[in-house]
């Protein structure tokens, strides 16, 4: 049985579906080929926030995406995001060594992206629960990030496919590519297992968008390293790399940091894959308001660096490499109602006491002796002096500490105490193809492979060591719909 098509989409997360949605804009005719059952649909996407790191200058721009009451106006200060300022946070993250020019597109882009995103019935709301806290009674936004999916993951995944239903592009579940139809000359289409039948279906092009490798333990031993096999997946269990490895099988180059990925603190009891009822809930991600501590009752991180959103996704390396691969985050009652949601959930690991004396004894695995120690030393080292403020970088730090605080340090001595057991689970990998400035995978030689197009994790060269917090869903929308835009011309 042979299917013809003119673009063929494989992958249904964010990236993927923005593909489909841009090259059925520019008249082609798409289908959409999904690993998954329909049950665990949408990629990764399902599994995230949804937080979108977006260029703004400030109100008028926020209010082209999302309708705000005039309460909302008047009470939430959003800022502003300049290009500049996502310039500079994108080289900082990735050490200078991003893409210029994959960087480039993601920056200037993404503002339109989002705008383009609404116009196609995206829905966007404030990050309010994560990403803002109040101050001189307005809601003040952190980070560089203000907006996120109506509904995060699972909001993602409905509103996407809904749309997609109502063009008329067809997404088939549990089609699983396989392979990619190539004559030396052109990419013609995809070898598809279903049903355990294999079938050829043709398009005159294809765009890989099926994420990275993260959920394959033999790849991330491979290319991260050893301790890689021992982590928790954050996501879906199909992003196998099956969609690197189909281009790189007829010579697509491979490019970027194989050996990174982004991978935070997770709680430690999660099950080894993502679980779509809690979302990204098994995150822990308030760390700055608190300590961290490992096995041998040491901290082993600032906690306060920088804002969350530019250390997160480099602590679980981090992680991975204490004894027994797993820490404590402690935290006082001074901060605990300044906790992100997912510390409220029911399916965590946690513990509490009324002194620090107590709460030592009931973190497993920790040198209870060195723990109480490390916390009085902390304690007694926090600057006091400074004004605490959430929201900025308030240098509230510590003095004489071998690893300092930098930010927002408390002293921890209003109980109760309460503490979080966290190990490392990985998000997506950074290595992946070469794409050019229109979205083409590139080969060994740096020529454009003709007929196949690429977007979202699967993309290398954009990140770089650690990750700023909201770029994947843009950088996977801005490409996504590049690369369908260029997959339906190259079809005309």
């Amino acid at each position: 049985m042979s299917e013809e098509y003119d673009v063929i989409v494989v992958g249904a997360g964010n990236a993927a579906m923005c593909a489909a949605l841009s090259a059925h804009e520019h008249g082609a005719k798409v289908v959409i080929l999904e690993r998954a059952p329909e049950e665990e649909a949408g990629g990764n996407s399902r599994y995230t926030a949804g937080a979108m790191r977006f260029a703004h200058n400030g109100l008028q721009d926020i209010m082209t995406l999302v309708d705000l009451t005039d309460e909302e106006i008047e009470n939430n200060d959003f800022g502003t995001y300049t290009t500049d300022q996502y310039y500079d946070d994108m080289f900082r993250v990735t050490q200078y060594r991003t893409d210029p020019q994959l960087c480039e597109t993601l920056v200037t882009r993404s503002l339109e992206t989002a705008q383009w995103m609404r116009t196609k019935g995206m829905r966007f709301m404030p990050m309010y629960n994560r990403q803002a806290f109040k101050v001189d009674g307005k809601m003040k936004f952190w980070g560089g990030l203000v907006l996120e999916y109506w509904g995060g993951g699972h909001g993602i995944w409905e509103m996407q496919s809904k749309i997609a239903g109502d063009l008329n592009i067809p997404i088939l579940f549990e089609h699983r590519a396989i392979e990619l139809i190539y004559d030396n000359e052109k990419v013609r289409g995809v070898k598809v297992k279903h049903d355990g039948k294999v079938r050829d279906m043709h398009a005159k092009s294809v765009v890989l968008a099926s994420g990275g490798f993260e959920s394959n333990s033999d790849w991330r031993t491979r290319y991260l390293g050893p301790g890689w096999d021992l982590v928790k997946v954050r996501g879906t269990r199909h992003n196998m790399g099956e969609g690197i490895k189909m281009a790189l099988d007829i010579g697509a180059m491979p490019y970027g940091n194989w050996s990174g990925c982004h991978a935070v603190g997770w709680d430690l009891n999660a099950p080894e894959f993502g679980d779509l009822s809690v979302g990204d809930n098994f995150q822990k991600h308030s760390y700055p308001l608190g300590v961290i501590v490992n096995a041998e009752g040491e901290r082993f991180v600032d906690e306060g660096a920088d804002f969350r959103n530019y250390t997160y996704a480099k602590y679980g390396r981090e992680i991975l490499n204490q004894s027994g691969q797993f820490a404590w985050q402690i935290f006082d009652s001074k901060v605990l109602h300044l906790l992100r949601d997912e510390y409220r959930i029911r399916q965590m690991t946690k513990v509490s006491a009324n002194t620090l004396e107590e709460l030592v004894t009931k973190l497993e695995g920790v040198n209870p002796d060195q723990a109480l120690k490390t916390l009085q030393e902390y304690n007694a080292a926090v600057m006091t002096d400074v004004k605490f403020n959430p929201a900025i970088l308030d240098g509230r730090g510590t003095k004489g500490l071998a690893v300092p605080k930098s930010n927002w340090a408390n002293v921890l001595d209003e109980p109760p105490f309460e503490a979080y057991a966290i190990t490392c689970g990985v998000t997506f990998t950074f290595g992946g193809l070469r794409i050019d400035e229109n979205g083409a995978v590139v080969d060994t030689d740096l020529r454009p492979i003709p007929g196949l197009y690429a977007a979202g994790e699967l993309v290398g060269g954009l990140f770089y060591f650690n990750y700023a917090g909201g770029t994947g869903l843009m950088s996977g929308a801005v490409f996504g719909r590049q690369a369908g835009q260029a997959a339906a011309q190259a079809a005309a």
